[in-house]
C-alpha cells in the first residue's frame, strides 16, 4: 500500500534542484529547475501587479457595490484562473517521482482553491454591475471569461469523477485522460486570453483619453499582460515537453492491473 510521503514533498518543494528523478541528465534537471523557477517568479508578478494596479490607481478593495467590489474582480482572476490553475497543472511535473495518489490530491486542491477564487471574483462583477446598474454579459471579454470559468467547473468535476474518486471503468478513465489533459492547457490560454480582452477593456473604460500618452496606469497594464503571456508560454513549454514528463512507476501501474483485476474481472495482459 502506498502511504503519503509529506516529508518528501516538502523537501522537494524547498529543494527545486532535486524534483527530478537520478535518472534524467544533469543539465536537463538543472534547466527544469530553473524554469520552474522562472514560471512562479512570472506566476506572482502577474498577481503582484494586478493588485498594485486595482490598489494603487483603482482605489482599493471592498465588498460593498462600488468601483472598489470590482476591483476584486481582475485580482481574484488572475490567481485563480490563471497562476493556481497553472500550479495545479505543474505540480505532476515538479512532483513526478511522489505517489501518484499524493499529487492527484494535491492537484485537486489547488484546483478546489482556484475555484473558490474565481466564484468570488465572478460574483463581485456581477454585484458591482447590479449595483451600479451596468449591463451584464455584452462585451467579447465576458463571453469569453464566462465560457471559461462554466469549462472550468465542469474539469473540476470531471477530473474529481475520473480520477480523484473514480466511478468510471479504467477503460473509460485512460481514454479520458488525454481529453482531461488538453482540456487543462485550453483552459489556461482561454484565461490568459479572456485576461488580456479584460485588461484592454479596463483601460478603455478608465483612461482612454490618455492611454495612448503613456500613462503609467497604461503601461503598468500593458506590462501585466507581457508577464501573462510570459506565464503561459513557459508554462505550455513545461507542461508539454517530454523530457519533463512523470516517468512511468512500475509499482503503481502493477497496483492499478491488481485493482482492475479485482473489481472488473481483467488480466494483467489485457488493457
Amino acid at each position: 500500500m502506498i502511504q503519503p510521503k509529506a516529508s518528501s514533498v516538502l523537501t522537494n518543494l524547498f529543494s527545486p534542484f532535486q524534483i527530478m528523478d537520478d535518472s534524467s541528465p544533469r543539465p536537463v534537471r538543472s534547466m527544469f529547475a530553473w524554469l520552474v523557477g522562472a514560471s512562479q517568479v512570472l506566476g506572482l508578478a502577474s498577481v503582484v501587479l494586478t493588485g498594485v494596479w486595482m490598489g494603487h490607481y483603482r482605489g482599493g478593495f471592498a465588498w460593498n457595490g462600488s468601483a472598489q467590489e470590482f476591483n476584486l474582480h481582475p485580482l481574484c482572476m488572475v490567481l485563480g484562473l490563471v497562476f493556481l490553475h497553472g500550479d495545479a497543472i505543474l505540480v505532476y511535473r515538479v512532483f513526478r517521482n511522489e505517489a501518484k495518489r499524493n499529487v492527484k490530491l494535491l492537484h485537486g486542491i489547488i484546483h478546489l482553491l482556484a475555484l473558490i477564487i474565481s466564484i468570488i471574483g465572478f460574483l463581485a462583477v456581477f454585484d458591482f454591475h447590479k449595483a451600479a446598474k451596468f449591463p451584464d454579459m455584452y462585451s467579447l471579454h465576458s463571453w469569453c471569461g464566462m465560457a471559461t470559468i462554466v469549462l472550468f467547473c465542469l474539469q473540476w468535476v470531471m477530473g474529481l469523477l475520473f480520477f480523484l474518486f473514480p466511478v468510471a471503468s479504467s477503460g473509460l478513465r485512460a481514454s479520458y485522460l488525454p481529453i482531461h489533459v488538453f482540456c487543462g492547457l485550453v483552459l489556461l490560454v482561454m484565461a490568459i486570453g479572456s485576461s488580456l480582452l479584460g485588461i484592454t477593456e479596463k483601460l478603455l473604460f478608465s483612461i482612454m483619453p490618455t492611454y495612448s500618452l503613456f500613462d503609467p496606469e497604461g503601461v503598468l497594464a500593458n506590462i501585466l499582460g507581457i508577464v501573462l503571456v510570459c506565464f503561459g508560454v513557459l508554462l505550455g513549454y513545461l507542461i508539454t515537453r517530454e523530457d519533463y514528463r512523470r516517468p512511468p512507476n512500475p509499482e503503481e501501474e502493477s497496483l492499478s492491473v491488481h485493482f482492475k483485476t479485482l473489481i472488473e474481472g481483467g488480466s494483467p495482459t489485457r488493457p
